[in-house]
């Protein structure tokens, strides 16, 4: 990697989901008319900023079209275990006594 890139490596990149890459881009287009912005007033200090950050967008930019394209796996989605409910003793009673009343009933 150049000298002022984010770390953003190709490898990393590919183990991002779709929507925070583009999140990713969003921040390093932002980054960039920050740096422009600054360049134009004089008040940019490391020029070479300004390429790695358009490196990244590239870099981005390639892996979403390779995805696209299908030549780049898209990462599978990493399913998150849902939480069992947490019930109040109130409604842990109420069940309790639905429950009783259903054997009753039988």
């Amino acid at each position: 990697m150049s000298v002022g890139t984010k770390g953003l490596e190709t490898v990393e990149l590919d183990t991002f989901e779709d929507e925070r890459l583009v999140d990713e881009l969003k921040k390093a287009k932002e980054e960039l008319f920050n740096l422009r912005f600054q360049s134009a007033t004089g008040q940019l200090e490391s020029h070479g900023r300004l390429r790695a950050v358009k490196r990244d967008i590239a870099r981005i930019y390639t892996v979403i079209r390779e995805r696209e394209l299908g030549i780049r796996a898209t990462p599978a989605p990493v399913e998150v275990p849902a939480k069992a409910e947490k019930k109040t003793k109130k409604a842990k009673a109420a069940d309790d006594a639905a429950d009783a009343a259903e054997t009753k009933e039988a």
